[in-house]
């Protein structure tokens, strides 16, 4: 297709109206599962995502002719659970400024905290034009929405960097990953703390023998329905004991087309004790990274929490190579076991001239406290240098 030929732009009211095969051709072979049409299919058509939950598809697609050339995930939100880059207390200033702060238009993939593209370009456009125009289309579609403002989050940094320079509010937040310089084996990632921490993280991970557990990870053609039914009641159990903070927001359903839709890429992480399985984590997996998501257990041990949702995966993380292990949101426990504060994005367009003004001072003080924190993390985390003076890094 001619790149003289006009743009069209269509929203979609469910990302089953494009084909599975035009989307993943945008985000191409390599993309983070959850940009790939078949985990957001598995959102929606679960009914987890879809407007009575307050997750309102209306995904942008510009269009030459016949051919899909970009596209962007987007929902209008009636509520701000399910994005892990919290602003309650925006909403809460918009309601004492008389603002209407929902609905508001969000770009990017429900409960999904992990950082993927946000602007899906054909190879043979202008990037940075298309990106460009996939913003203002958000734009454009979120006032004539009646939204508040668009907010993209967890986009990739070079998208959060061209965002800052349209002229969107930039927000940093941490999350705690595990990254692997080229450890040899389990030791090598042993070797960088201090014997003291070193005999605990030993200690928490050997404590399942002496409990007469045991963690293995289920994967590939293993993997059937029973596994994600028991995925989902370990995440059930998990929301309903965190009390009111603890809303169950994904259903049976989504764990079973999530589990039939992405094969090759699922993973579950199982403790068993006594032939029976008390506790798990649904994780996602790429050649180069692993994501947890979610955990649960139906029997309390010590230090089982972190056995099979930390050591286990960072062991087979090792074993296969792959250079990042993405636990997800939070989770301050995860730096004494090696876990670094690392950066992730969003960008905010507020149309409200005030609330903009008052959310970017935020934004400027909170970037000035991210400072600190992750000063406190690097010294809590109190990792030596890999390779170790004197020593090269490990090669193939």
């Amino acid at each position: 297709m001619a790149a003289d030929t006009p743009l069209r732009l269509r929203l979609l009211e469910s990302i089953t109206d494009v084909p599975a095969s035009d989307w993943d051709a945008l985000a191409g072979p390599d993309a983070p599962p959850f940009i790939r049409h078949a985990w957001l299919a598995a959102m929606e058509e679960s009914g987890s995502a879809r407007p009575e939950t307050g997750w309102e598809p209306q995904h942008l697609t510009l269009w030459r002719g016949k051919k899909l050339v970009g596209a962007s995930p987007a929902y209008r939100k009636h509520h701000s659970m399910g994005e892990y880059i919290y602003d309650f207390n925006w909403a809460g200033a918009a309601q004492r400024l008389g603002i209407e702060y929902y609905p508001k238009l969000v770009v990017g993939a429900p409960l999904s905290p992990g950082t993927s593209p946000r602007f899906l370009v054909d190879p043979g456009e202008d990037a940075l034009a298309m990106r460009r125009a996939l913003l203002q289309a958000a734009i454009e579609s979120a006032r004539e929405g009646g939204c508040s403002s668009v907010h993209v989050l967890y986009p990739t940094e070079a998208e959060a960097d061209m965002l800052e320079q349209e002229g969107l509010a930039r927000r940093i937040t941490l999350q705690f990953h595990w990254k692997n310089p080229g450890y040899r084996g389990y030791d090598d990632y042993l070797s960088r703390f201090d014997s003291k921490r070193r005999s605990q993280i030993k200690r928490e991970r050997a404590a399942a023998a002496t409990q007469g557990i045991t963690v293995r990870t289920v994967r590939g053609q293993e993997l059937g329905e029973e596994h994600a039914r028991r995925a989902y009641r370990f995440y059930e159990a998990t929301c309903e004991s965190r009390g009111p903070w603890g809303q169950v927001q994904l259903n049976e359903n989504f764990f079973l087309r999530a589990f039939r839709a992405l094969p090759e890429t699922v993973e579950l992480v199982q403790a068993e004790r006594g032939g029976k399985v008390i506790a798990g984590a649904f994780n996602l997996a790429t050649p180069e990274r692993l994501y947890g998501r979610y955990w649960g257990c139906t029997e309390e041990h010590p230090f089982l929490h972190f056995h099979v949702c930390l050591y286990h995966s960072v062991d087979e993380c090792i074993q296969a190579g792959r250079k990042v292990f993405e636990p997800g949101a939070g989770g301050e426990h995860k730096i004494p076991r090696g876990f670094e504060p690392t950066a992730v994005h969003s960008a905010h367009f507020i149309f409200d001239k005030t609330l903009d003004r008052a959310i970017r001072d935020f934004l400027h003080r909170e970037k000035a406290h991210l400072n600190s924190v992750v000063d406190q993390s690097q010294e809590l985390a109190g990792l030596k240098p890999w390779p170790p003076p004197g020593q090269g890094r490990a090669t193939g």
